[in-house]
């Protein structure tokens, strides 16, 4: 039962910095707002403060522009922190997450040809193509794998790998063909958060809780998958299935976070990595702390990226580059 307790102690205590650290990077900005008027905006929107006056500004800047975005940090942060610790986990490979294996570039493939068609002005019109091509960049991994006759994750992971350059090619080549649409394509490919929505929040949330749940409830058989194959097999466990499972939900989440917030790459790489020195290797603790892990980075990043080159704007991709890049040098050389 103490175990229990402290299992759950932490996790809360997460969960309220982590919403401190939501008000402190609402505060910031090009348009500083005090964390009371944040505080009393949030309560008058709720029933709280109903005679608060507020001036117009502050509320256009905190409903419209700083806390959707803020929002969206969050929740894309955990659900690409979740998915790299399920690669992670399946591949049993600590330098694996979504980014290398080729998901994310697939969903950027869609949405760059959604930019190019014109299709972003539509309601699903990123969404839909890059949540498209994610799928099939996944299918044809899986395909090319079980040409071998057989399920093997090795094999699955270079593939990937393989198709992640091509797909990043072929996005390059069609950003230079397509001048008119290059510096949308490029900057958002990089990752920004710049133009989210209330609308693609409440898309994403449904999508998100399904997903993190069918990846917690297939936690303790990715467990016993750990140990090796061939031992979940004797215990009862169709490896291939929940393989499949997984890597499906995974790639559902990745899609639609990249089709919304554009390719943020190394999320999944560092935060699960991060999780499990601290917690082990138990997925279900992993999951759970790679989440507000997640979560807190991402927060941090895209605080960075809108304010260290005010007025202008950093594209927050470059930004956790800059600090998943380094730990993946480390995470290599230690691996030596």
């Amino acid at each position: 039962m103490g175990k229990e307790k402290r299992y759950w102690i932490l996790p809360c205590v997460l969960g309220a910095v982590l919403v401190v650290a939501m008000l402190v990077a609402t505060s910031i900005g090009v348009i500083p707002i005090p964390i009371k008027v944040i505080l009393q905006s949030i309560g008058q929107r709720f029933g709280f403060f109903g005679d608060v006056q507020i001036a117009d500004y502050y509320q256009v800047t905190l409903w419209q522009l700083r806390i959707p975005r803020i929002v969206m940090s969050v929740l894309a942060g955990a659900a690409l922190a979740i998915c790299g610790g399920v690669f992670q986990s399946i591949f049993r490979n600590p330098v694996c997450d979504p980014y290398i294996l080729g998901i994310s570039s697939g969903a950027s493939l869609g949405a760059a040809i959604a930019f190019i068609l014109g299709w972003d002005a539509l309601l699903f019109g990123i969404t839909l193509p890059a949540l498209v091509t994610a799928l099939l960049t996944l299918f044809m991994i899986l395909g090319i794998a079980r040409l071998k006759g057989k399920h093997n994750t090795n094999t699955l992971l270079l593939i990937g790998i393989a198709l992640n350059f091509f797909i990043s090619a072929m996005i390059t080549l069609m950003i230079v063909m397509n001048q008119k649409e290059m510096h949308k394509i490029y900057f958002w490919t990089m990752g920004s958060l710049t133009h989210v929505s209330w609308f693609e929040i409440a898309w994403l949330v449904p999508v998100m809780i399904a997903c993190v749940c069918i990846l917690f409830y297939h936690s303790k058989h990715l467990n016993i998958m750990q140990v090796g194959e061939e031992t979940a097999q004797t215990l009862g466990i169709n490896t291939q299935r929940t393989t499949y499972i997984v890597l499906i939900t995974s790639s559902v989440l990745i899609s639609v976070v990249v089709a919304f917030c554009g390719s943020i790459g190394f999320i999944g790489l560092i935060m699960p990595h991060v999780a499990r020195l601290l917690v082990g290797s138990n997925n279900r603790r992993l999951f759970t702390y790679s989440l507000f892990f997640g979560a807190f980075f991402l927060l941090i990043a895209d605080t960075l990226a809108r304010t260290i080159a005010q007025p202008a704007e950093l594209p927050v991709g470059s930004i956790t580059a800059l600090a998943g890049a380094p730990y993946f040098i480390y995470l290599v050389m230690r691996k030596r």
